[in-house]
């Protein structure tokens, strides 16, 4: 299992995972659907197996060229740490479990796991004809949000789909950053990728502007639902580390991308969702927990 954890790197569930808990916790607060822990845990999994899924893949499509990557070559295909075959049937055994997790939700979450599972293992091959990958990533874990709100509900709502193209903005955004350090390997072989398109310093301003539409994604349910001071904090600190990986990745040094992209995300990320959740359950007063 160490392995595996290590092929899939499981600690970035940490991007995804937090706003799928916002989508549902969002379900469970703003309409009649009681809490449930069955529920909850069936939502985790299926997050767990997607991530698992579309990582494990990405890590196999890409065997040989993290390979000639100097980044990258230590990763555990081409490192020899799992073999491809190995990887490939985790795959498989993760997208089964994610679409059985789903059955066991409701209908609707179920007729649409295919889809699901479309979006996030399509992504590993969009690098190689479009430099808009990134925005595919960004969709894949925008599904984590509105998907957690349906497995609760079992209908959609406007405001679940604001947290969905957060995410997608936020997740594009960092992405590009993350990107910045393989620009000129990119160009090399022919990947695609914004950096690889516009240049670092041209990259970065895409980032900004991708950035700008996620906080104000945050911002718009303010206008659809009633939310206390403590959301207006989670705003504040989110668009604050959106801004702060802007100061620490310049065009011309790119050496603290990695704190950017994980660290500074990170904290992002569960913050936000931490101060959503809060002001979730003292405006409902616990009800139903």
């Amino acid at each position: 299992m160490k392995k595996y954890f290590s092929l899939v790197l499981f600690a970035h569930s940490i991007f995804a995972m937090p706003f799928a808990l916002i989508g549902f916790f969002l379900g469970v607060t703003t309409t009649e659907n009681p809490f449930n822990w069955y529920l909850l845990a069936l939502v985790i999994l299926c997050m767990v197996f997607a991530r698992n899924a579309a990582m494990a893949f990405n890590r196999y499509l890409d065997r040989n060229i993290d390979a000639k990557n100097p980044r990258t070559v230590m990763r555990d295909i081409p490192a020899g740490k799992v073999s491809a075959s190995e990887a490939l049937t985790f795959v498989i055994v993760n997208c089964v479990l994610f679409v059985i997790a789903t059955a066991f939700i409701n209908p609707l979450c179920l007729y649409l796991s295919p889809v699901a599972l479309f979006v996030v293992l399509f992504y590993s091959y969009t690098k190689r004809f479009t430099a808009l990958c990134h925005l595919v990533l960004g969709l894949g874990l925008a599904l984590a949000p509105i998907g957690a709100y349906i497995a609760v509900t079992g209908a959609f709502n406007i405001v679940p789909l604001f947290y969905s193209f957060a995410v997608l903005f936020w997740v594009s955004g960092f992405d590009i950053i993350y990107a910045l350090q393989d620009e000129s390997f990119d160009r090399k072989e022919n990947l695609h990728s914004i950096p690889a398109a516009l240049g670092i310093k041209n990259a970065l301003r895409l980032s900004v502007v991708l950035h700008i539409f996620s906080a104000l994604c945050v911002i718009l349910p303010l206008f659809f639902a009633e939310f206390s001071w403590v959301y207006y904090i989670g705003i504040l600190f989110f668009c604050a580390m959106l801004t702060y990986q802007h100061l620490l990745v310049k065009p011309t040094d790119i050496s603290k991308v990695d704190r950017a992209f994980a660290t500074t995300n990170g904290f992002a990320s569960v913050i936000f969702a931490l101060c959503f959740l809060i002001d979730a359950f003292l405006r409902s007063g616990f009800k139903g927990f």
